[in-house]
């Protein structure tokens, strides 16, 4: 018989800036980070033959804590990958729900029929993924080892194991990050001793406790809003008036706002790329932040500029700051920037600290327009 620990990748950036991952390479979290240093405790003492992983980074870098307590090679298998989504590759889930709602359900629900333009058909996932457990089996008979590979991805392994099919795949429950399940397998059969089990995990370092999605049949999220440009010609006072607000907190008064001139800044960058300037809304429509970036400013550096970044004060502390920071992060990369600067002035704390949060590091200083010093930061991308 063979032991096989079937192992969901750690917290990465799709999974706060809540968009689709798929085969997307994005960067592992600080939480991840913390959830990989759990992990690797819970499999000191669990003998293993081999570990094997997804070669995407949010994977490797799971099995990297795997193999704290064991001398074994890192062993890389593309069949382990993530489901590949096509077109819904990095756009935000709230997009996806406003635009695309039945598949998106599909997609969830009954992934057999779920369609996107270049998106990988399900039963190929389901035969791959199928195909690097079954040849895993064999190479370890009367062994263990730990696999490392992604939410869909198991959750479909898991129902094939259990002969769930597509439409009631929402008995297959889905697996928090760095969650474990155990199979085992035994002259060509396969079966599950336990699923998704994070007992390892403290409710500080689960995903899943600060979202809801998981857990409703609808499978969205109250907190997944979708972005939507801002035309600041067509809705200057829409623009300014969140300018404004984000003036006014930063300063404690209006003193010094010039609004033609962050009008016509806005121009400038939108006529650069309409992702350059975004608000996000939320599905009853309210617009509750906005993000502006100057794509130029800095490009010859490879630095991509955030020039405002705001949430509504009655909105924060759920979720919707990070989405912003995703956006950019998300146009940065497509741009080949290899890093993201913004300024915060030295007093603003609860600023500083969520930048601090989002791995934002001071690299210089500067003075404001309205006085005072100001705090360049950057995030390596």
């Amino acid at each position: 018989m063979t032991r096989i620990y079937i192992v969901r990748h750690c917290e990465a950036e799709g999974n706060i800036y809540r968009r689709a991952q798929g085969q997307y390479d994005g960067r592992v979290t600080p939480k991840g980070r913390a959830q990989i240093a759990a992990l690797a405790e819970r499999f000191r003492d669990i003998p293993l033959d081999a570990v094997y992983s997804s070669d995407l980074r949010r994977a490797r870098e799971t099995a990297g804590a795997i193999l704290k307590y064991h001398s074994l090679p890192l062993l890389t298998d593309i069949r382990l990958r993530e489901w590949g989504i096509g077109s819904w590759e990095d756009v935000p889930f709230g997009n996806l729900e406003k635009q695309s709602p039945e598949q998106l359900d599909r997609f969830n629900n009954d992934p057999a029929r779920f369609q996107a333009e270049g998106a990988e058909p399900w039963e190929a996932l389901r035969s791959r993924i199928g195909q690097a457990l079954r040849s895993i089996a064999r190479r370890h008979p009367e062994g263990s080892a730990a696999v490392v590979s992604h939410g869909m991805a198991i959750r479909t392994l898991l129902a094939g194991i259990e002969g769930i099919p597509s439409a009631e795949i929402r008995r297959v429950g889905h697996g928090d990050n760095t969650s474990v399940s155990l199979v085992e397998a035994e002259d060509g059969r396969f079966r599950v001793v336990f699923a998704n089990d994070v007992s390892h995990l403290s409710a500080a370092l689960s995903t899943f406790a600060r979202q809801s999605w998981w857990r409703e049949k609808t499978l969205t999220d109250r907190n997944n809003v979708s972005f939507q440009p801002l035309d600041p010609v067509r809705y200057p006072s829409r623009y300014l008036e969140f300018y404004q607000k984000t003036w006014a907190a930063a300063h404690g008064s209006l003193a010094g706002f010039h609004a033609s001139l962050y009008r016509d800044d806005a121009i400038r960058h939108v006529r650069v790329s309409p992702e350059a300037l975004v608000t996000i809304v939320r599905p009853d429509g309210e617009a509750v932040g906005i993000i502006e970036l100057d794509l130029e400013r800095c490009a010859e550096q490879g630095v991509g500029w955030i020039c405002l970044c705001y949430v509504e004060e009655s909105c924060r502390r759920q979720l919707l700051g990070v989405q912003l920071i995703g956006h950019a992060v998300s146009v940065f990369r497509r741009r080949g920037f290899h890093a993201a600067q913004l300024c915060v002035y030295d007093k603003n704390l609860p600023a500083l600290r969520f930048y601090e949060a989002n791995e934002f590091y001071p690299v210089g200083e500067t003075s404001g327009a309205g006085g005072g010093r100001l705090l360049i930061l950057e995030k390596a991308l």
